[in-house]
């Protein structure tokens, strides 16, 4: 789930993003600001819910993935698109 709060006033958003994964030990997400090589680690909740929040700046574009302890990748489905990527997959792309 994607929720975005975009003040009138910034030129930026807040974004928050959450995975539900009950099994999982740890999910990262990677590709924000075009940046696949840093991993942010989601905070884990209780139920298996990950959550990660962050401020992008508005009028960009932003393809990410999650990975889900270090191995499994799998795309957002609240997500504004799904663009194909480069290793016949798709990326989740998200509008600011």
């Amino acid at each position: 789930m994607i929720q975005k709060t975009c003040p009138k006033t910034k030129d930026y958003c807040k974004v928050k993003f959450t995975v539900n994964a009950e099994n999982a030990e740890t999910v990262e997400i990677l590709g924000l600001n075009n940046d696949w090589e840093t991993p942010r680690a989601m905070n884990r909740k209780k139920g298996g819910v990950f959550t990660y929040e962050t401020t992008l700046p508005k009028n960009t574009q932003h393809e990410f993935r999650y990975r889900i302890d270090n191995a499994e990748w799998t795309n957002e489905p609240e997500a504004d698109e799904q663009r194909p990527n480069e290793f016949g997959s798709d990326n989740s792309v998200l509008h600011i």
